[in-house]
Order: C-alpha cells, then structure tokens, then sequence
C-alpha cells in the first residue's frame, strides 16, 4: 500500500494542509472532504480500506486540523472555489469527491457549481443543510462546541446518543478513534465552519446535478436521520441510496465493509445498468428494517 505524503499547497492568500496517497495511473482520484471540526487523520481508517490502487486526496479546511485560519468566515461558495485551486495546484483536473457530514454539504455544491470538476459523487451521513429533516433539539445542541474533540471521557458519554450505531455498544471504541491522531483547529475556525452552513440548502439545485451519485446512510444516525437520504436520492436525477446497519460514524467505524461500496460504485458501468437503491447488512440482521428503507 503506497503512503499518503502530506504536504502544504497553497492557494492565493490560503494555505492548505493536504494528504495525497497516489493511484494507479488513469485511475480517477477521490477527493474526501472531511465533517465539522475534523482533520484528514480522522478518515484515515477508511482510507486504509480503501482499495490500494485508489488515489486519494484529503485535505484541512481552513481553521481546522494543521490549516492556518482563513482572513475571514467563508461561504461554501468561496470553499468550493478554494478547492478547485487546490486540485489545480495539485495537478489534478477531475476528481470523484466524497462528501462527509458536513463535508456532504460542500460535496454538494462542488458538484453543482464546479461541475468539470466532479466525476462522480459520494454522499456519507449527510442532508441538504438548513432545510432538512433535523437532529432532536438535544443532538444539534451537541454540535455548537467542539467539546467532544477536546474531551475523550465527555466523548464516551456522548457518543451513543450523538453518533447511534456501534457508539451504542461500543462508545469508548468510537471515542478512542476519534482521538487519534485528530487535529482540532482554534475555535474560531469551528465557528466558520458553523457559519459556512448557516441558511445554506442544496434543495434548489439538487434536481440539476448530472454527476453519477452514490447516497449512503446509516439506518440509526441520531444526526442526520436517514429521512434526509431518502430526499436526496428523490431530488438526484442519477442517485443511487444505500443503507447499512449502523450509524451517524459508519464511514470510520464500519470502514471495512462500506470501502468495497465505494470502489465498485466508482469503477461501475454507467446509472442504468446498476440498481438504484440497496441495503447493505454487515451486523444485526433485521428484515422489518429493510423493508422500510426500500419504500
């Protein structure tokens, strides 16, 4: 398996902390962009179960992990822009992207407005921003600080109600994951990219995008209820949804069995010769929750 080599790249006034494991040559490079408040160590166990030959490219928003803050707050338009001049700096014209929480969100509108810039695009755990189906009151209030990066016996106690899945059963496995390695930011750099999303939707635009897309959702994460997967793959015109067993974390703490998903669904034929919705059961076998994910 070939290394990912960090490196700083730097975009007009903006610096950027960045991780790039190469590919296999003509091989279609995935961009992850990462939740609030993470660094690209986070998605590092998904990386590793990633296929080999895939390149991927991940990297700090400003303010956050090892990036310097930005001159000021950003909207996800200025983001998308910024990222764009990474991958050119990068040397990269077109990327698969994947999208993470509220990396879904910019995900989202990197495929709308830069559109040659996205191949396909995979959506993880994530909704269609301030006009959505919402988290309980006492979940969202979990996210106004960055107190569970800062605290991993907080983290513990928090993890089953915040993240569902296996931080159920398994909380101090999800927060000993959590913590290492991440990187977490100033303050401030949290609070952009709070701001970032303030009165953002994606659901005028969602009908227009052409990209392949691949939507996938736990079918018990407390943060973003599975009924946002569900809109989106209603909007996407060429969507794929799929639904596994787990959780609002099912990128990282299910990484071994999404991975292989992921992979096929990039290297798959065009929408049209593959099913348009499916469930993937890698844990506790429930039909009756099938069956409702396929109405």
């Amino acid at each position: 398996m070939t290394a990912a080599t960090l490196d700083r790249v730097r975009v007009g006034r903006q610096e950027l902390r960045v991780a790039v494991r190469p590919g296999q040559p003509g091989r279609m490079p995935l961009l992850l962009v990462n939740g609030i408040g993470a660094s690209l160590e986070l998605l590092q166990p998904f990386v590793d179960a990633l296929d080999p030959g895939q390149g991927v490219i991940r990297f700090d928003v400003p303010g956050s992990g090892g990036s310097p803050m930005p001159p000021g707050p950003y909207s996800f338009t200025g983001l998308c822009r910024l990222i764009a001049g990474m991958l050119s700096e990068l040397g990269y014209d077109q990327v698969d992207v994947l999208g993470f929480s509220w990396g879904g969100s910019v995900a989202q509108h990197f495929a709308a407005f830069q559109r040659a810039r996205c191949r396909r695009l995979v959506l993880v755990s994530t909704a269609t921003g301030a006009l959505m189906v919402p988290a309980r009151p006492s979940v969202l209030l979990q996210m106004v600080t960055r107190r569970r990066y800062l605290d991993p016996d907080y983290l513990v106690r928090v993890a089953p109600d915040l993240y569902g899945g296996s931080a159920r059963s398994e909380p101090q496995r999800v927060s000993e994951t959590i913590h290492r390695g991440n990187r977490t930011g100033p303050p401030l750099g949290y609070a952009y990219q709070l701001m970032a999303a303030l009165g953002w939707t994606s659901l005028p635009f969602l009908p227009l995008l052409r990209q392949p897309t691949l939507i996938i959702s736990g079918d018990d994460d407390p943060l973003i209820p599975l009924a946002n997967a569900r809109l989106m793959h209603q909007l996407i015109p060429r969507s794929r949804l799929l639904v596994f067993r787990g959780g609002h974390l099912g990128l990282i703490a299910e990484a071994g069995e999404l991975a292989p998903v992921i992979t096929d669904f990039l290297a798959a034929a065009p929408p049209g010769q593959v099913p348009a919705l499916a469930f993937l059961q890698f844990s506790r076998p429930d039909p009756a929750v099938a069956a409702a994910a396929a109405r």
